[in-house]
């Protein structure tokens, strides 16, 4: 509890003994004759400005900047009001409990802000640097790029880069929500905003602070409550046009029925201001917002950063989504999944077949020796798996043919690798493959090897992150790919897609999404779901943007809308059901305060709602509208 909210608890305490015992003397008749007259207020009125003070004072500096009409007039007019028919216990009263609600409020507020609070602890406050053999502290701000950066053991890494020396294990837990530590080395790339852990770690930094990516997070969280829903910008707007309609009600109904209905003006005024304090818009004004901002720190524990209460509400509303297949639903990671050597001869011995398929993977890890592609590094990478090492001093007159695959001399024979229309142009004769990936076909001195089937390996959980889409409301899943045909069907088999789009250029997708975006009825949203580099024009182009986040990818970060920082495309289900949960607690909310209010606001009108029922629908109502959005915190 903050030291503002310990103040207006002791303010509730001893404001609450006094009008309690003030209450007892008068139920108990010992003010005698003073009772239900002018002398007692004085007496009320001391309990009524220990606890309502700022309130009148809130009110009057509103009222003279030229902020009539909000919650803060309404009160302080209601009680005059109650006062001014000598009803002072009920003033008293429906102050005191009118801060108890607001002291409640404000907790709830920052309950709900704590999850977000943790996400800002990330940020560092130095970066150790080494001047001249020593280590000094200096600003994150102030380490250029390139510079080398020392974090001990326990220390939050200060800034993006990549590890020089040592080995430790990385506690990524405020950027994915992962509580697993991640191991890193060497040549390792590493985030700032994690912690390290028992080992000493040396690191060249790859980036500014400004554009580290706990930076970038840091502003996308400040940012993202500023960002209303659609739910959130009525409410405001409603809250705008409903308190002064409701303030002019009230003063009709304090002086039109004694003129027209004849009568004394004592009780209409106290029904206006039974009126008044009902019409309060407090559950309203804060649960919602209060709502939604449950919501965003509910997902950013989960590992999931939405950039607002926006999102968040179309979020729920999602019924297709597209997937960008290499990144999101695969590794991006290659493996030789298939070897397979030319045609079996006939009496050819399964020892003789063998030996066959590890020349042709030998031959091939030769060819590609002076790669870096990735299709290139995972055919070398199966080599080595069997206990080779390609010898390089073997390969001679290395050459890329553009668009069909390299030519290299191995052992001084020509070796042809690469695509079907390499075979076809050396007019080399050779059996098809079908196989889901990419195939490499290999020749030796015009003569056909066999071929390797190269294929990405699918994200684990990425059949079960589908299956839980479609149990949170999906109707359906689209894969999109620049990928061969036959490996884009496969992989959507094995993942339970329902559209596949395969062979696909950089701007195809835009297109595609865009027909998909136009089959949409009513209020269904489409989320695209991307590595977020080379899909930001995608990501812009549909209703949501989800980017698979890498802890660190800058793209990810600017061009989506929700950005999932580990990468697991289970938790596109999960905050689906996070946002799903917070528009019907929203809703549940607006319909609740609503219904109540516009009850005891035609009771109170005809008289049969007090003071006391007038508090429940103030107070009573906000407390349990905001107790209920404090049900956005918790994640399933």
């Amino acid at each position: 509890m903050t030291k503002k909210q310990k103040n207006v608890l002791w303010r509730i305490i001893i404001s609450f003994v006094l009008l309690a015992a003030l209450m007892a003397c008068e139920h108990l008749g010992m003010f005698g004759a003073l009772a239900g007259t002018w002398a007692l207020l004085p007496a009320y009125a001391v309990p009524y400005l220990i606890i309502g003070y700022d309130i009148i004072y809130k009110a009057l500096r509103n009222i003279k900047n030229g902020q009539i009409f909000d919650e803060n007039f309404l009160m302080m007019l209601a009680t005059f009001g109650a006062f001014g028919v000598k009803e002072y216990s009920e003033a008293a009263a429906v102050m005191l409990f009118y801060q108890v609600g607001e002291l409640f409020q404000s907790y709830a507020v920052g309950k709900s802000r704590q999850s977000i609070a943790a996400m800002m602890d990330i940020c560092p406050e130095y970066a150790n640097v080494e001047q001249d053999g020593e280590v000094v502290q200096v600003d994150p701000d102030d380490v250029e790029v390139g510079s080398v950066i020392v974090v001990k053991p326990g220390e939050r890494i200060p800034l993006d880069g990549v590890v020089e020396e040592g080995e430790s294990y990385i506690d990524t837990a405020a950027l994915t929500g992962e509580s697993v530590p991640r191991k890193v080395s060497a040549g390792k790339e590493i985030f700032s905003g994690c912690v390290n852990g028992s080992g000493t770690l040396k690191i060249r930094t790859t980036k500014e602070f400004d554009d580290s990516t706990v930076a970038k997070i840091l502003e996308l969280v400040e940012n993202a409550s500023s960002k209303k829903a659609k739910t959130e910008k009525f409410i405001t707007k409603f809250a705008r046009y409903y308190t002064p309609a409701v303030t002019i009600s009230a003063v009709l109904l304090a002086f039109v029925p004694p003129f027209v209905l004849g009568g004394g003006f004592g009780e209409w005024i106290q029904r206006a201001c039974t009126f008044l304090v009902i019409s309060c818009p407090c559950a309203l004004v804060i649960s919602v917002p209060l709502g939604f901002f449950g919501g965003i720190g509910a997902a950013s524990r989960m590992g999931v950063l939405v950039k607002g209460g926006n999102y968040l509400e179309a979020v729920a509303e999602v019924k297709t989504i597209v997937f960008d297949k290499t990144g999101t639903l695969t590794k991006g990671e290659f493996k030789v999944t298939e070897i397979l050597p030319s045609e079996q001869k006939a009496g050819e011995s399964k020892e003789r077949r063998d030996g066959r398929s590890r020349e042709l993977l030998e031959l091939a890890a030769l060819g590609e020796g002076y790669s870096n592609h990735p299709i290139a590094v995972s055919v070398r990478e199966a080599y080595e798996e069997q206990g080779g090492k390609p010898d390089m001093d073997r390969v001679s007159e290395a050459k890329e043919i553009a668009g069909y695959g390299i030519c290299v001399r191995v052992d001084n024979k020509e070796v042809l690798l690469g695509n079907e229309k390499l075979m076809e142009r050396e007019q080399i004769a050779y059996q098809s493959v079908a196989g889901a990936g990419t195939v490499i076909y290999a020749a030796c001195e015009k003569r056909y090897l066999g071929a390797l089937v190269i294929s990405d390996v699918v994200k684990e959980g990425a059949a079960e992150a589908i299956r839980d889409m479609k149990k949170v409301g999906v109707r359906k899943c689209v894969m999109l790919t620049g990928d061969r045909r036959e490996a884009a069907e496969a992989a959507a088999a094995a993942l339970g897609i329902d559209e596949v789009y395969a062979e696909l250029l950089p701007g195809d997708k835009v297109s595609i999404v865009e027909t998909l975006l136009d089959g949409q009825r009513g209020k269904e949203k489409l989320a695209f779901a991307g590595d977020g580099i080379n899909d930001a024009p995608v990501l812009s182009r549909a209703d949501i943007g989800i980017a698979m986040g890498s802890m660190g990818s800058d793209a990810a970060i600017e061009a989506a809308d929700v950005v999932l920082m580990d990468d697991d495309v289970r938790k596109i289900a999960a905050v689906m059901r996070c946002a799903g949960k917070t528009l019907g607690i929203v809703r549940q909310n607006i319909v609740f305060a609503l219904g109540i209010k516009a009850l005891v606001l035609i009771l109170g009108a005809f008289g049969m709602a007090n003071m006391w029922e007038a508090v429940f629908a103030d107070v009573g109502v906000a407390v349990i509208a905001i107790m209920n959005s404090m049900r956005a915190l918790k994640t399933e």
